[in-house]
Order: C-alpha cells, then sequence, then structure tokens
C-alpha cells in the first residue's frame, strides 16, 4: 500500500466508523516540540495513544498545548497514569475515563494505564494507552493486566497501543498478540521499526485490537506526506505507529 493511500477517517451510512489511530512514545516533549506536533498533525489521528507524556510541574498545560497545536482535545491521562496519556478529535464523544495505577516495585518506575470508553459515529469502544516496564517479570505481568482491564472496560470493541519495550518474539508481545490483534501483522502498511528514529532496528511500539475491528493498515508513517524526515528524528527517540481501521455500530 502506497503512503498516501492509507484510508482516512469518515463515517459509514451505516455508522461504521473509520478511523485513524496514533500511538506515540513522546519522551516528555523535551525535544522539538514543533516537530512532534507537525508529525501528529499529518498524521490527522481521530485518537492519540501517547506514552512518556509530561506528568511533573505544569503537566497539564504541557498536554494542553500538544492538543492545541494538533487540532486535538485532551481526553484522560497524564501525570494520574504515570505518562499514557489519551487525545482525541472532535469526532469522539467521551463516555468515560478512568486513570489507572499498576503495582509498583521498589526501585522501578511506576506504571499505568491511561483509559477511556467513546463513541464515533455508530460505534462504540475502548482505549488503553501503555508504557510497559523494562524489567522483564514486571512487564509481563502488565500485559496480563492490560488484557484484563480492556474485558473490565466492557465494550463490544477495543484498542490498546503503547511502547511495549520489547519486540514480537517477546514474552509479553506474543501474550498481547495472542489475545488481541497485532494491527502491524494483520494489515501490514508503512515501516516497521519503532526504535530509535536515526537507526530504527526494532519494533517495540504496536496498536492492537480485539476481534470484529477491521484492519486497513498500520505502522510507522515514515514518508506520508506532511511527515519528514528531519520532523521524526527531531521530534522524540521513538517513530510513532498509525493505524487506519474501521469499527462497526454497537
Amino acid at each position: 500500500m502506497a503512503m498516501d493511500t492509507l484510508p482516512g477517517s469518515g463515517t459509514a451510512p451505516d455508522g461504521s466508523a473509520q478511523i485513524r489511530v496514533l500511538s506515540y512514545n513522546i519522551r516528555s516533549m523535551r525535544d522539538d516540540r514543533a516537530a512532534l506536533a507537525r508529525v501528529i498533525s499529518a498524521c490527522a489521528p481521530d485518537l492519540v495513544l501517547v506514552q512518556e507524556a509530561p506528568r511533573f510541574f505544569r503537566w497539564r498545560k504541557h498536554a494542553a498545548w500538544l492538543a492545541a497545536h494538533t487540532g486535538l482535545v485532551v481526553l484522560g491521562g497524564g501525570a494520574p497514569a504515570t505518562g499514557p496519556l489519551l487525545l482525541c478529535s472532535l469526532r469522539a464523544t467521551v463516555e468515560r475515563t478512568e486513570d489507572i495505577l499498576l503495582p509498583h516495585t521498589p526501585g522501578l518506575h511506576r506504571r499505568g494505564f491511561a483509559t477511556a470508553v467513546v463513541r464515533i459515529g455508530g460505534a462504540r469502544l475502548g482505549l488503553l494507552s501503555c508504557h510497559l516496564s523494562l524489567r522483564a517479570d514486571e512487564r509481563y505481568a502488565q500485559a496480563r493486566a492490560l488484557t484484563a482491564r480492556l474485558a473490565a472496560l466492557d465494550v463490544p470493541y477495543a484498542i490498546a497501543a503503547g511502547d511495549i519495550n520489547e519486540g514480537p518474539t517477546g514474552r509479553s508481545f506474543r501474550l498481547l498478540a495472542g489475545e488481541l490483534r497485532d494491527c502491524r501483522a494483520v494489515s501490514p502498511w508503512g515501516d516497521e521499526y519503532t526504535s530509535t528514529p536515526a537507526e530504527p532496528r526494532q519494533r517495540i511500539d504496536a496498536v492492537f485490537v480485539t476481534e470484529g475491528i477491521e484492519v486497513l493498515g498500520c505502522g510507522v508513517p515514515r514518508g506520508l506526506p506532511g511527515v519528514t524526515e528531519d520532523d521524526l528524528r527531531a521530534a522524540t527517540d521513538h517513530l510513532p505507529v498509525l493505524a487506519a481501521l474501521r469499527v462497526p455500530v454497537s
């Protein structure tokens, strides 16, 4: 699939929603903010599942800046979720949000999930943004908690995305891909590897969906019109993952 043929957003006559979902580790916005905003804007997402959002002094101001400069609004997460953040376009009607703190291992960074339930068109779906642990045993426990939390949202369809901190052969990634659907594996589009922008050699960021969601394409939007190589390298230390999905009426 050519870079400029990834389907855009829209609502079908039957109410099913065609959406773009972006997952992006933004390293606390410590890099080139303008480049970050340009990359996100060029991807034209309906939903952005962020990792490593600012979570300390004036974190709300930083999240609001990012939303304002990308034509989006803050949906949930941020500091209360220890970094995962949700942004959305005005297509989304918010039903509820919840920030989840995960069990803390002393000496390691506290982790959490940013979750929400939204409606777009006639589709109702759950969202979960995550940034899993650097330590393998904790990461696996968090992957199990992720699937349990998606089930607890009690929605017909759901999307989970984030920085998994391991590739597709890892135990935690395989758990998620076994219980959910790895969008890149289902319908590859764009580039594969997400880390690091200068020399990407590993796919540690991913978008997963539940059964029933049609995956139209998924990958790193390198070469997408409006997404420049300079901006990808300047924005943060990860590359984004963009997925085009069709969610049925529910």
